[in-house]
């Protein structure tokens, strides 16, 4: 490590999701990279090889940099995942709903931040329960929040139903990135897997001791063509949720 780089302010994370670090010594080489190009070759490994493949050493090789470069950029790997969420939410696509009922907003919102986690799996299990408080997640809750305008709910309410309503979202997205590794593990369908492990289930499993569990389970299994399909499981949720927003809504 260079004595430019050991004298070099280090900027909280804030300053960071805001890109607002403080000033650094003259002396020394110029930096190479920017903190957007860490960020993004981070996203890029966690969407291919998952969140515990995101190390600085492989960061910086495939950014063709030593390891310890990247640390003038970003304090370790926990400020680094809060910069990779408040990127994604910068990024992520939101629908505009102006116009719209109550619920057809909030669904849209549900939605949209479905999709994001589907599309980058590793994000649900790392969302925080303390709000980065960057860019990203600003214009996020303020576009979400307004999907409750006209309801009557107070700000703390408001507050309190999109939380509710996340917190299935996420539940239900790392459900389906759960399910989407097990099949990729086993290397088989939910179909496949169960016509290898029916015939040892069939000579287990009382069906006269477990009436209702036979009844239902195979109802459910014929239905959705598995004991789990992630997308019927978020639609239904999806409804339930609404419903009970409903209640305090209508209220």
């Amino acid at each position: 490590m260079t004595s430019a780089t050991a004298d070099a302010p280090k900027p909280s994370l804030l300053e960071l999701l805001w890109r607002e670090a403080p000033a650094s010594p003259r002396r020394g080489p110029r930096k190479g990279l920017t903190v957007d190009a860490v960020v993004d070759a981070a996203i890029a490994i966690a969407d291919a090889e998952g969140l515990e493949a995101v190390t600085m050493r492989r960061i910086a090789q495939s950014l063709g940099v030593a390891p310890m470069t990247l640390y003038t950029y970003v304090p370790g790997k926990a400020e680094l995942i809060v910069l990779m969420l408040d990127a994604l939410y910068a990024a992520m696509p939101r629908t505009e709903t102006t116009g719209r009922l109550w619920r057809e907003r909030l669904a849209a919102v549900a939605r949209d931040n479905y999709a994001m986690y589907r599309a980058h799996p590793w994000a649900a299990a790392a969302s925080q329960t303390r709000p980065p408080l960057g860019p990203g997640q600003c214009a996020k809750y303020e576009h979400e929040l307004r999907s409750l305008d006209d309801t009557g709910l107070s700000d703390v309410e408001r507050d309190d139903a999109l939380a509710y309503l996340l917190a299935f979202v996420r539940t239900a997205a790392a459900d389906a990135a759960r399910a989407e590794a097990e099949r990729e593990t086993t290397a088989m369908s939910d179909r496949e897997w169960w016509e290898s492990n029916g015939p040892l289930l069939a000579k287990v499993f009382d069906a006269e001791r477990y009436p209702t569990a036979a009844r239902v389970g195979q109802a459910a299994g014929e239905a959705h063509g598995a004991a789990f399909e992630p997308r019927h499981a978020f639609d239904f949720g999806l409804e339930r949720t609404l419903d009970g927003l409903a209640a305090l809504i209508e209220r």
